[in-house]
């Protein structure tokens, strides 16, 4: 059983995933501890049947190259796994390709179908 750490944001930016309390602010820190990924990155959340599912939409930086993209999406889904506890599909996209803000960042793309069954 994990115990629970400190609270790491704030709790209106928090995500609930398959019962797993998340917040956007742990994957970036994920994301920008791999030095081959650019610290842009889109969270996409979506619902399967009764389950929802988390996409990381994360970019590469210009010193990374398309074979890089296999290690990269392992490393980053072990350590989202171990770190946080969910299970996650992750894209790589091409430098310059991840939705830049103008203001206020848009992480997460929530997908979900707003009504109860």
């Amino acid at each position: 059983m994990r115990r629970m750490d400190k609270i790491t944001g704030r709790s209106d930016d928090m995500l609930i995933i398959r019962g797993v309390n998340m917040f956007p602010s742990q994957i970036e820190e994920l994301v920008l501890k791999m030095p081959k990924l650019a610290p842009h990155y889109q969270l996409m959340v979506s619902r399967e049947g009764h389950l929802d599912k988390l996409t990381v939409n994360v970019e590469r930086r210009p010193a990374a190259t398309e074979a890089d993209d296999g290690a990269l999406i392992g490393e980053l889904q072990h350590h989202i796994k171990s770190y946080i506890g969910l299970s996650t599909q992750i894209i790589v996209s091409a430098p310059g390709t991840v939705e830049r803000s103008q203001g206020k960042a848009r992480r997460v793309i929530d997908n979900r179908d707003k009504g109860y069954v």
